[in-house]
């Protein structure tokens, strides 16, 4: 075998292991869970241990099994917190929103497929050149809509008079400082795009089909109907047992307001996610939505690089074994407010984390509660799937180098 032949077949067992490496890497097969397969304690034992160390302020992790509590963790500098105490949100308030969209529904007051703008009164979708009629409440639920505004809302103080809902289309105070725009910036339906103006939007257009407050629409027929007493869109502070809000070294700060009750403004405990869980879980007949547009909701809309990330208000995070997926929604504000629920419906398992003092531990404890139960990673476990492909590459670009170099050690021993 000649030099040239031997680099071409190095080359391509290189390319063909980097291949095999990164498809393994995305499938999970170079990650380890945190504790063995099926045991619950084993789970607990790993949360507990990360949140007592790393989370200087507070913390509430409920865990479920078959629809049924099978563990609580609770983590507060004074020991107060239990699982009525309420927690801001964050960005979880985007799958409340959706179930209250997905109410009117299934009341046969809102089509998924209509233009938002025949609902309309209040504001009017910019023209930015794109037809706005393929702004449908689907695409607005699904972040497909074509907005490209990528809107975190800004805090405002307790004192601070909160903008109206027209005036934050219009104008929306940006938790990055920039100048945001909402409306549509790629073609409807095109591509995914994260948007927070996507569900103020649907705030207004809850209140305009309802002819409700957006609050007091979600108190009547989410809040009371899941008996999810431990609920609301109130000043955090003005909760009794409320969890506060702290940075992440530990210091109390003041809470803050947000200018979307839909998008980021949810305060809610760790019994009442549970519950909200449950009924996606069990879709009792009594109340909630019907089983038929529970599952609706997880129906892939969202994807990037080749993933289903998002359904109709939920994040889409792993298959399950018998195909179905796991999905719920995370939450994250400024400085370190981190929410987290992954609901599995073929096994009725659930997780609910909510964390302030610690920036990412909630997302992540659900990332490896996902791994866990379903063998897969998590969508927002990027970093960890690319980190897990390292030594599994180096080993066999080391063995691919090691097998070019004795082919060519034995070619010129042949030679002399």
């Amino acid at each position: 075998m000649n030099k040239k032949r031997i680099f071409l077949l190095a080359i391509a067992a290189t390319l063909a292991w980097i291949g095999v490496v990164v498809c393994a890497g995305f499938g999970g097969a170079w990650m380890t869970t945190v504790a063995p397969e099926d045991d619950a304690d084993a789970f607990l034992a790993y949360a507990k241990d990360r949140l007592e160390t790393q989370v200087p302020g507070a913390a509430a992790l409920l865990l479920i099994e078959d629809q049924k509590p099978a563990g609580e963790i609770f983590v507060s500098p004074s020991g107060s917190v239990d699982e009525n105490t309420v927690f801001a949100a964050a960005s979880m308030s985007k799958w409340v929103a959706a179930y209250a969209v997905m109410t009117l529904v299934q009341d046969g007051l809102l089509e998924l497929d209509a233009p938002v703008e025949r609902y309309l009164t209040r504001w009017q979708l910019p023209d930015t050149g794109f037809d706005n009629r393929g702004v449908t409440v689907r695409r607005l639920l699904s972040h497909t809509a074509g907005f490209d505004d990528g809107l975190g809302y800004a805090d405002y103080a307790q004192d601070q008079a909160l903008p109206t809902l027209e005036e934050s289309l219009a104008n929306p105070k940006s938790s990055s400082g920039a100048e945001v725009r909402i409306g549509v910036g790629v073609e409807p339906g095109s591509e995914w795009r994260y948007s927070g103006g996507s569900y103020l939007l649907l705030e207004l257009l809850v209140e305009e089909v309802s002819q409700l407050s957006f609050e007091e629409f979600v108190q009547r027929r989410i809040f009371d109907t899941l008996d999810m007493s431990r609920s609301g869109y109130a000043y955090l502070g003005s909760y009794d047992n409320n969890a506060g809000n702290f940075a992440a070294d530990g210091t109390r700060i003041p809470a803050s307001q947000y200018a979307s009750s839909a998008a980021t403004g949810l305060v809610i405990s760790s019994a009442d996610v549970a519950r909200f869980a449950l009924a996606q879980l069990s879709a009792p007949d009594h109340a909630g939505l019907s089983p038929a547009l529970v599952q609706a909701m997880r129906v892939p809309h969202g994807r990037t690089m080749g993933a289903d990330i998002w359904g109709l208000g939920t994040i889409l995070y792993a298959p399950t074994p018998g195909g179905d997926l796991v999905f719920g929604h995370d939450g994250s504000n400024d400085p370190a407010i981190n929410t987290a629920a992954r609901i599995n419906p073929e096994t009725g398992d659930a997780l609910i984390v909510l964390v302030t003092g610690h920036p990412g531990i909630a997302s992540n404890i659900g990332s490896e509660w996902v791994l866990w139960q379903t063998g897969y990673p998590d969508v927002l476990a990027f970093d960890a799937v690319l980190a897990s492909m390292v030594a599994p590459a180096l080993w066999g670009l080391l063995a691919i180098a090691a097998l070019a170099w004795l082919a060519l050690w034995r070619r010129s021993r042949a030679q002399a």
